[in-house]
């Protein structure tokens, strides 16, 4: 080979080397979920329609208004009766519990999750190299992420994060913080733990901003690994495609609608505001606005940009009073699954409005706030759950997810399905899931309560023992 041959090839080479170590490091730059379990409490854990009216009649702060109050938010909720709620309520403790029963709380959601995640995927504790623990309305010393590297025995250089304060999009946020340690590092297993601590947080007062949330939230968590080892994509479920995170905590309006406060008397409670779903819809607006050009093709973006554009010159031309219908983006035409947030009825039901959804998108987080409630952050590993037991998740699929948190925060992801997913080791099948879809959801409350919406007299009332 001549000396001009070497001169000539050199820059070449030199070039395929950059393209082939960019392409090395954005492999190793992915995110992949290799598995997921979901906490499901024991059976005498449930919130039945007959205990759950004794706890309300425990409540003496309670009167005839807050009683009606509670009846239509609790039969409107679309929750069921098999929810669960932490162990202090069932022993009667929910107007004075201990730090320790909010420690047990979170340890039991912890133990059984991360165990059992351990032992179907055969990954050791000392494995893992990042550890990411979310629960907003919990913090203690040592931290939640300490007291499960102590039970576990984690390495000493795991890099460990403890969130709070996130409110139900939290899990996204932990999923986004792993996203970007996989950018810098490579090869790693990342363990997220994503739950709520509701034993602190049960709220014995009447003011009825709070006692709503009594109503919605329930026990639920969910363990995760994470990983961006390509030797580990064969295994994995799920590739992270895009992640968008939406902040409106600048307005005062925002901030304020979902808020951890004490009422008139002390009492510490999460207060839920008028204007939640006025500031949720703009949030979720202004996330899709965002996230919808990374992730639909390019002719559906093509076809509303020129619908829009129609509608707009044909108002200028004939005028204002010209009527036509504004053109909506078809979600459906880029993804296959919708993972909803089930922050209540109401929610499901506006998200399913806004992105033209059928029964069918919607059905898993309507089953999933019916038969677990609202588990805040974990809820959107519940509904996909059910997907995965329904035997929908195909590979190649892509998988919508959306979320709402206090703050006020919107966060969605797509994800893309790695292989078929057949539900093995899912908590649902222990539900019989060959029994949802349910067809009648109403709230057995109605049959028991709604002798109250009757009773006028709120002097002389009183709740039957």
């Amino acid at each position: 080979m001549d000396f001009l041959t070497i001169v000539f090839c050199f820059p070449l080479f030199y070039l395929l080397c950059i393209l082939l170590n960019f392409l090395e490091k954005r492999r190793h730059q992915n995110c992949y979920i290799l598995d997921y379990q979901l906490y499901k409490p024991s059976d005498d854990r449930k919130l039945s329609t007959e205990f759950s009216g004794d706890i309300i009649k425990r409540n003496k702060n309670l009167g005839l208004n807050e009683y009606k109050f509670l009846l239509k938010a609790i039969v409107s909720s679309g929750i069921g009766e098999e929810t669960y709620a932490p162990k202090m309520v069932f022993e009667g403790r929910e107007e004075n519990p201990t730090h320790e029963d909010a420690i047990n709380e979170m340890e039991e959601i912890f133990v059984d999750s991360i165990g059992k995640l351990f032992n179907r995927t055969g990954i050791q504790p000392e494995s893992i190299d990042v550890l990411v623990v979310n629960v907003s309305m919990l913090t203690c010393m040592p931290s939640l992420s300490a007291r499960i590297v102590n039970r576990y025995k984690m390495r000493d250089d795991v890099k460990t994060y403890n969130l709070s304060g996130m409110g139900c999009s939290a899990s996204l946020i932990s999923i986004n913080l792993v996203q970007s340690v996989f950018k810098s590092k490579r090869n790693q297993l990342a363990l997220v733990l994503t739950s709520e601590c509701l034993t602190p947080n049960w709220y014995t007062g009447n003011d009825r901003s709070m006692i709503l949330s009594n109503c919605l939230f329930r026990s639920g968590g969910c363990a995760m690994i994470l990983t961006n080892k390509p030797s580990l994509v064969h295994r994995s479920m799920f590739k992270l495609k895009v992640l968008v995170r939406t902040h409106h905590g600048s307005k005062d309006e925002a901030y304020g609608c979902c808020l951890q406060k004490e009422d008139a008397e002390g009492r510490v409670g999460f207060h839920l505001g008028k204007c939640l779903p006025k500031t949720a819809t703009r949030a979720f607006v202004d996330n899709l606005k965002e996230i919808a050009p990374k992730i639909l093709p390019l002719r559906e973006l093509l076809r509303f940009a020129a619908l829009s554009l129609a509608r707009k010159t044909l108002r200028n031309v004939l005028g204002k009073s010209f009527y036509a219908t504004r053109p909506m983006i078809n979600f459906k035409a880029g993804i296959d699954h919708f993972c909803l947030h089930t922050g209540g009825k109401a929610v499901i039901d506006a998200v399913a409005q806004s992105l033209n959804l059928s029964q069918f998108d919607i059905e898993p987080a309507r089953m999933t706030l019916h038969r677990f409630g609202n588990t805040s952050a974990s809820s959107l590993w519940y509904v996909l759950g059910y997907m995965e037991a329904k035997k929908r998740l195909k590979k190649g699929d892509k998988l919508f997810m959306i979320s709402f948190g206090a703050g006020f925060k919107c966060n969605s992801c797509l994800w893309e399905v790695v292989r078929d997913l057949e539900g093995e080791g899912n908590i649902w099948n222990d539900c019989n899931i060959q029994s949802y879809p349910q067809q009648t959801l109403e709230n057995p409350f109605t049959a028991k309560y709604g002798w109250l919406h009757d009773v006028e007299d709120t002097s002389t009332f009183k709740m039957p023992e």
